[in-house]
């Protein structure tokens, strides 16, 4: 990966790095978890890899990035299974630029309804156009080619 291990002047690395008052729901050596600072559904989470990567653009198919995403993913699912068990509804994605708002690699996980209903806009696919991507179509997109 090209990107940066950590970039002094971006939010998500200080949270990673812990220069933040920021309560981390979950650290281990890839990545940290943290609620949304403005949740858009009944439980909202962040989970951001520790390392500086910008966007989904810059994710390759490889098993690196395949199973980081795989990771993030894990950890986030885990963590609404525990914070909201009788939720009917999880989602799990990420923007695409230009729609990403910080310009640090960041799994969107939902338990729903969204709150208020409205906020769903921000996390529609826009097909062609980017918008939001559910974290399995990320997955299926950087699969690593099979060798045989």
């Amino acid at each position: 990966m090209a990107a940066a291990l950590s970039s002094s002047s971006c939010i998500f690395c200080q949270i990673a790095r812990s220069s933040t008052s920021t309560t981390l729901l979950h650290q281990d050596n890839k990545v940290v978890a943290f609620q949304d600072i403005n949740p858009s559904a009944f439980r909202h989470y962040l989970v951001i890899p520790i390392e500086h990567i910008p966007t989904v653009n810059d994710l390759q198919r490889r098993s690196e990035d395949f199973l980081l995403v795989s990771h993030m993913l894990n950890v986030g699912q885990g963590l609404l299974h525990r914070d909201a068990p009788h939720a009917k509804h999880y989602r799990f994605g990420f923007h695409q630029p230009p729609f990403n708002s910080v310009d640090h690699l960041h799994l969107h996980c939902f338990a729903l309804p969204f709150l208020p209903r409205w906020k769903a806009i921000k996390y529609m696919s826009l097909g062609p156009f980017g918008g939001f991507i559910e974290a399995e179509k990320l997955l299926e997109r950087i699969k690593p080619l099979s060798s045989l």
